[in-house]
């Protein structure tokens, strides 16, 4: 069994991006959503409308993980076109190239590390942290953690987390993120005037809401799921905190697609450069990777991640408020 360094040497092999390959995935799924947000304004039914909605912020959550992939140059790497269409693409999904490079690869370098975990993700306290905290501080904690904090990601972790935040701390390494959030009131005052409040709600609201909720817990999920580990400094290691804190969340192949294979979380943090869609391969041809820490969009999977709160250390696990 390969362990540490030799596991990641055994990943590079795939970590290979075939150009052709990823302009088809980029440009499918752009047009896919570009007739989408077209049916939202142009449809003659309101059903269609409703149906070209839904698919639209699946289609924005699935162009935003292909971003994800390209930001880390497991993709289009050498491509200025890319690069230039990927940043505005950024600022159209919330999530500036800026702010998201600077917090993404943070917490790709110190994932599940107790002191600096919460950077890029979820803050985690400990047990003893809890509830030695005040109560401002336990109330701030368990907002950021709220399933309604998660749900309502649109507003909490784009719009305020990703642009105003990032802005506001450090306005000069993230103009971008002012303008995006600029643009996102531009082209909602635009939809507005020019096709009716319900353009608003179907084409941007709707849309947005749905795919940063996904988006939001998708992040949760990855590093917050029952089998979990956490380390302080001196037992952390990067392989073993891609494959013991970073779940493989099961799904079909609708979900797959709508997601590009960000369910084989544990794959993409033993080595980001590799692109999204040759995960299920590194999956199927390296055993020790194919029996990680899982769990699912199963509703009762999802409810029993929501329920996990502080890290035990005691118990080296994470537990939910009743359990104290």
């Amino acid at each position: 069994m390969r362990t540490g360094k030799e596991l990641i040497l055994a990943t590079k092999p795939f970590a290979v991006d075939s150009t052709a390959r990823s302009w088809w995935h980029v440009l499918s799924t752009a047009l896919l959503l570009a007739a989408s947000v077209a049916g939202t304004l142009w449809n003659f039914h309101l059903a269609g409308k409703i149906v070209c909605s839904l698919f639209t912020g699946l289609l924005i959550l699935r162009l935003f993980v292909i971003y994800h992939d390209q930001q880390h140059h497991a993709i289009l790497s050498q491509s200025r076109l890319a690069e230039g269409l990927m940043r505005i693409f950024g600022i159209l999904a919330l999530s500036p190239s800026s702010i998201w490079r600077s917090s993404h690869n943070y917490h790709h370098k110190h994932n599940s590390k107790l002191r600096s975990a919460h950077i890029g993700s979820f803050p985690i306290m400990t047990r003893a942290e809890y509830l030695k905290s005040s109560k401002t501080i336990r109330f701030k904690y368990l907002f950021m953690r709220h399933p309604l904090t998660i749900l309502f990601g649109y507003l909490f972790a784009f719009l305020y987390g990703m642009c105003l935040y990032p802005f506001f701390n450090n306005p000069r390494e993230h103009f971008d993120c002012l303008i995006a959030f600029l643009v996102h009131i531009l082209i909602a005052m635009t939809l507005t005037y020019f096709f009716g409040w319900s353009a608003l709600l179907l084409t941007q609201v709707i849309p947005h809401f749905i795919a940063c909720a996904i988006g939001t817990y998708l992040f949760y999920a990855q590093h917050n799921f029952p089998g979990v580990s956490f380390y302080d400094r001196a037992g952390w290691a990067y392989e073993k905190a891609a494959l013991e804190s970073s779940s493989y969340l099961k799904t079909g192949p609708f979900w797959a697609w709508i997601t590009a294979n960000i369910g084989y979380h544990h794959i993409h943090h033993l080595n980001a450069r590799s692109p999204f869609y040759r995960l299920p391969e590194v999956f199927t041809r390296i055993p020790e990777l194919k029996t990680p820490k899982t769990t699912s969009l199963r509703p009762v999977e999802i409810i029993r991640c929501l329920r996990l709160k502080v890290w035990d250390v005691e118990a080296q696990q994470m537990v939910g408020l009743r359990n104290f």
